[in-house]
């Protein structure tokens, strides 16, 4: 199913703001999880807090080497609202303490992953409340009403609430590995993924991990290396880390930490490298971009152990290089190879705008957890603010 292009009605949006400052590709980009904030990482080595109300650059910092540059860079309440995490092509994770719209001058925690590569960190997504968890596996498995056409959203729908907030699931027990404060990430063995603790600075796990006898039962070499992961905490798992990534070869493999010998499941939705993995906010599902034509949409069955395709969708140009779930899940975007941003919507897989603003590959989108902003960022060293299918309030 290739994407419809003479059905798109109206001409592409132009952003509401673009943002300049940096001089070199901007590689990654989180909004903060309460406030107005953008931050943003470049190929160069340098972290902007940017403010989204004003549009301006409120601080920025050499965190990395220029000769290496930021890969990543990774905020959530989980590990505290005054927290941003970079990863740098030089190995290490950095975790940067903000306030009074400043970077702390020294990081508080700093990883020697010795991992050199161009597979993002991940921190641990956490699922709905439970009590909002029936209502919201409608919304992710397809039980919809007819909407209008499939250039629209049906902002009547109901409202998915009981996202985690800042206070909530604070109790839950360190010495599980499920805990908030993790990371995980490719590991220094590529073909590897490892959970780092953000507190100790110490390497919990691998995945797939060694028995006693120094060789694993199972092996991820002849995979390649490992080019992207997603790490979560689905309801299921009471607590502990579940990780999918995705592969050189194209398969992706879904782990858990109770089990670090052998995955859940193996799939290979893809023909090249998968580039990019978004878990939904349910935990319940996601998507993946990859070097090839396919954006691929899956279900994950926590009770059966297996993953499964729910949509897809070709392209005319190959690679996308990073994918993004609304927290409403009901939209998504991607950032491709081409200098497109595309947005579908997510329950059913229908293309709804292509955004055309950028002129170089397309490195990264992410959206506001209030769902009212999404911003993308480009080889071309701006990023892009966009308002589009706003949630009413």
């Amino acid at each position: 199913m290739t994407e419809p292009m003479s059905k798109q009605r109206r001409p592409p949006p132009d952003p509401v703001a673009v943002l300049r400052g940096h001089r070199a590709s901007v590689t990654d980009l989180c909004f903060h999880p309460s406030q107005p904030l953008l931050y943003t990482g470049s190929a160069d080595g340098e972290l902007r807090i940017w403010d989204t109300l004003q549009n301006r650059t409120i601080a920025s910092a050499g965190v990395h080497s220029a000769a290496h540059g930021v890969a990543s860079v990774a905020c959530s309440s989980s590990i505290g609202a005054d927290k941003v995490i970079s990863q740098g092509r030089d190995g290490m994770v950095k975790c940067w303490d903000i306030g009074d719209g400043g970077i702390s001058r020294t990081p508080s925690v700093r990883i020697k992953t010795n991992a050199y590569h161009f597979c993002k960190l991940s921190l641990v997504k956490k699922p709905h409340c439970s009590s909002t968890q029936a209502d919201e596996r409608k919304l992710y498995d397809g039980d919809e009403r007819e909407s209008t056409g499939g250039e629209t959203l049906d902002d009547s729908e109901e409202k998915v609430q009981g996202y985690l907030s800042e206070q909530s699931r604070t109790d839950e027990e360190n010495t599980e590995v499920g805990g908030s404060k993790y990371i995980a990430i490719a590991g220094e063995e590529p073909s590897e993924v490892e959970i780092w603790d953000l507190n100790t600075a110490e390497r919990c796990t691998r995945l797939p991990q060694s028995c006693s006898a120094g060789l694993s039962a199972f092996s991820t070499k002849e995979r390649g290396m490992c080019m992207a992961v997603q790490a979560f905490s689905p309801l299921e798992s009471q607590g502990f880390i579940n990780v999918v990534a995705g592969y050189e070869d194209g398969s992706m493999l879904w782990w858990d930490v109770r089990n670090p010998g052998v995955p859940i499941t193996s799939v290979k939705f893809h023909s090249e490298p998968v580039l990019s993995l978004c878990i939904d906010g349910s935990c319940n599902g996601g998507i993946s971009g990859a070097a090839d034509e396919k954006i691929m949409l899956y279900t994950l069955d926590n009770s059966m152990g297996t993953c499964v395709i729910k949509k897809e969708r070709n392209l005319e140009r190959p690679g996308i290089s990073s994918t993004s779930i609304r927290p409403d899940g009901k939209i998504f975007a991607t950032a491709g190879w081409d200098h497109r941003v595309r947005v579908y919507n997510y329950r059913k897989g229908t293309a709804l705008a292509i955004l055309k603003y950028h002129h170089a590959t397309c490195n990264a989108v992410s959206y506001s957890k209030d769902c009212k902003l999404m911003a993308s960022a480009s080889d071309d060293t701006v990023v892009a603010l966009w308002k589009l299918y706003t949630p009413q309030t």
